[in-house]
């Protein structure tokens, strides 16, 4: 049976509530096998059967408890969902604002002390309930809206609780007005409390708008990526330059790119090279340089030449979609830490239920005169103030702006779970070829024989470099491209080799001119019989520092030597020192042989080296570790090391060009800079101590106001907490812990 996943948009989400009532909701529907609901994306992700349900039929499901579902159709561009919400935006501004302006009119002819301002119209009860009916039932619709379904579907969540208690003050307020006679007869005075509905429903709305405007900066890191996209591309079809929009570039199309210009889509280059700013997928601001046969990737941007390349990968399969498209999932997912606060929301509005409940009836029956009044005040406070908003946003704010804080920085973070194991990491492995080193071995040292070194200079170094080159380029050696790509680079003039002969196990020989000379190990030296005693001391040093040592003879004699190794990162000794600064211990892990291994590991800085690994033990290496109660991350090329990546409680994958290795890894580093991976861990810590710090205010302020709005302060202090005071206190409480998250933002690496 097939299973597909899909995106559906969720529209009426206000707290964690809301969100376990549709993951319930949808969980509980025939055919669907998961569901995955956040709310600050407003977003859910459902893997479903489509032989066992239909999309109409998920979005009914989520009707069917109070809100809308509709799939997210890839067609919908990002300018269209920006102008969507930029429009709900305005809807909601234009309500807080008729809703505020009716709230105070209505305040200033009936709150004690205006009075004596106001104007007779203003005081009048029945020109108070026309000013009142507009805010209850146009701007406060959306409350009902959700409420009605959800109770018939025997759930609650925030909408419930604000309707419920608006409506009471309302319905109380309509009673006194219209029927003040029944009012009296219970003993009553008849004093509608119109302010207290409308003041409460137009606050609860200016902080949805606040929020929904902080929300929107959250996701900030997906705009600024997107924003990336080049628009067109000059494709050359049949000898002429078109310019076309990028979503009709298709894979083997010829581009143009010229100085100043956005890479439309990844490719190869075929003619010409550049200089090219990758910064945005890298972070690092020094241009590259490019040249045939290189890869470029989509949404750079071309510095200095002019160059054509082919169309690899287009539309979603490009890096930038990649990127966009993970960042955007990781920041939907959710973090183990937030299904404390879920657990807690799923119990929360029915016990809040309870507590208004119990909060009428003893203020009621035990409460000073006039006990009504008093009982249904609180209520509606209790209400107000439990709504559980800012618990529902302080894990997944801090979570988007921490993984979009990454994505900017080069650190693609899998999921929000990733995020969070990272902080507890006490143990880094660093794979040492191309993670530690740059996997490509290069001549490091040319040393001229004693005999020769009457006047040692570039030039005998030349001469050297020279015969080893000329030699080297008929063999297929992995060492011979080191030699021949040095020559290249000191721009040596390669002679003509006559009765070339590859030695397998140690070198190679051939005749340059009348010379007959050999390049290889010690045992072709023995073979040749050629001493090195003037050189032992040197080729042990070298051989010390881990590197291969060849020695190059002519006519019998020991010319010189000429040393390989595959290098340090430039990064690798940084990254190293500032993972030993957060208290982390390195390892370094190599199938290489223990002294080349060592020295390696010196240069970076490393202690514990695990060498003489073959790849298919790393994963026992990491395993064997991780028993020792170490939490363990495992950074490697994210192909050749996956088993090792997947054993280790965060897997970092070191990404190059467009083969990023994202299935690989919990962390991708894009930007290939080994300091990333202490970046990764600080991020992780901050941003779960933002977590924390929102939960516990979060959750402290629903502990601590709950009481007071049920008027436990009332015998002492004779303290009670007006209901319009509540609603700002619950609006204020989720500003503040979306604000929280945004200083994440200003989190220095």
């Amino acid at each position: 049976m097939t299973e597909v996943k899909k995106t559906f948009c969720i529209k009426g989400m206000h707290c964690a509530s809301c969100v376990r009532v549709i993951e319930n909701a949808l969980q509980k529907t025939p055919g669907v096998k998961d569901a995955n609901v956040s709310l600050l994306t407003e977003r859910a992700d459902v893997t479903f059967s489509p032989e066992e349900v239909s999309e109409e039929k998920i979005s009914s499901a989520v009707a069917n408890v109070g809100y809308q579902a509709y799939v997210k159709e890839e067609s919908v561009s990002q300018n269209e969902e920006k102008a969507e919400k930029e429009k709900e935006l305005r809807k909601l501004r234009q309500k807080v604002f008729i809703s505020l302006s009716l709230a105070t009119l209505i305040v200033v002819g009936s709150f004690p002390g205006l009075t004596n301002i106001a104007p007779p119209i203003l005081k009048n009860f029945w020109v108070q309930l026309l000013l009142a009916a507009p805010v209850q039932f146009w701007a406060g619709l959306g409350f009902y809206k959700a409420t009605i379904p959800a109770l018939r579907h025997r759930t609650a969540n925030m909408d419930t609780l604000i309707a419920i208690g608006t409506s009471a003050a309302f319905g109380y307020s309509f009673l006194a007005t219209v029927f003040p006679g029944i009012v009296r007869s219970a003993g009553i005075t008849p004093m509608p409390y119109f302010d207290v509905s409308s003041f409460v429903i137009g606050l609860i709305l200016l902080g949805r708008y606040f929020e929904a405007r902080a929300k929107a900066g959250t996701s900030e890191a997906i705009k600024k990526l997107i924003g990336l996209q080049a628009k067109t591309a000059r494709v050359l079809k049949d000898d002429k330059e078109i310019d076309m929009p990028i979503d009709q570039v298709v894979i083997g199309s010829i581009i143009r790119v010229r100085p100043g210009e956005k890479i439309p889509v990844d490719g190869v280059i075929t003619e010409g090279e550049s200089s090219i700013d990758e910064s945005m997928i890298s972070g690092e601001s020094i241009p590259v340089e490019k040249f045939k046969g290189d890869t470029v990737i989509g949404s750079t941007i071309n510095k200095t030449g002019t160059f054509t390349y082919k169309a690899t990968k287009v539309g979603s399969e490009t890096m930038l979609a990649q990127i966009i498209k993970l960042v955007t999932e990781a920041q939907a997912s959710k973090a183990p830490i937030q299904r404390v606060a879920d657990l807690v929301s799923a119990y929360f509005v029915p016990i809040v239920l309870m507590l208004a409940i119990a909060t009428f009836v003893v203020w009621y029956d035990f409460g000073p005169a006039p006990a009504f009044l008093l009982a249904l005040l609180n209520t509606v406070a209790v209400l107000i103030i439990a709504c559980p908003c800012a618990m529902g946003l302080a894990t997944p704010t801090a979570i988007m702006v921490g993984v979009g804080k990454g994505a900017e920085n080069g650190i693609l973070i899998r999921d929000a779970e990733s995020l969070e194991t990272a902080r507890k990491i006490n143990t880094v492995i660093f794979d040492k070829t191309g993670t530690l080193t740059n996997g490509k071995p290069v001549v490091t040292d040319v040393v001229v024989g004693v005999s020769e070194r009457r006047s040692v200079g570039k030039s005998e170094n030349k001469n050297l470099l020279q015969l080893a080159a000329s030699l080297e380029k008929g063999s297929e050696h992995s060492l011979a491209e080191a030699i021949i790509n040095k020559a290249d680079e000191e721009k040596v003039i390669l002679s003509k080799v006559e009765k070339f002969k590859a030695i397998p196990g140690h070198g190679v020989e051939g005749t340059v001119g009348k010379e007959k000379v050999v390049l290889g190990n010690r045992k072709l030296m023995e073979k040749e019989g050629i001493k090195i005693n003037d050189l032992e001391l040197k080729i042990e040093e070298l051989e010390g520092q881990g590197k291969t040592v060849m020695m190059l003879a002519g006519n019998g004699k020991i010319l010189g030597l000429i040393a390989v190794a595959d290098t340090l990162k430039e990064s690798s000794k940084e990254g190293v020192k500032r993972l030993q600064q957060l208290g982390i211990e390195v390892a370094m892990i190599t199938g290489d042989n223990k002294r080349t291994a060592a020295a390696i590991a010196k240069q970076a800085g490393i202690t514990k080296v695990l060498a003489e690994v073959l790849p298919d033990r790393k994963e026992s290496e990491v395993r064997k570790i991780q028993s020792e109660g170490k939490v363990v991350a495992m950074v490697g090329d994210g192909i050749n090391d996956a088993p090792a990546l997947a054993a280790a409680n965060v897997g970092i994958a070191m990404g190059t060009g467009t083969d990023v290795a994202i299935e690989a890894a919990d962390i991708t580093l894009i930007n290939k800079d080994l300091a990333s991976v202490a970046a990764a861990v600080e991020l992780s810590r901050k941003t779960m101590r933002t977590i924390k710090m929102n939960l516990f205010w979060a959750f402290g302020y629903n502990v601590i106001l709950i009481p007071v709005a049920m008027g436990v302060l009332y015998p002492f202090f004779q303290i009670l907490l007006n209901p319009i005071f509540a609603s700002a206190a619950m609006a204020l409480s989720s500003v503040s812990v979306v604000s929280n998250s945004l200083l994440l933002k200003r989190v220095k690496f």
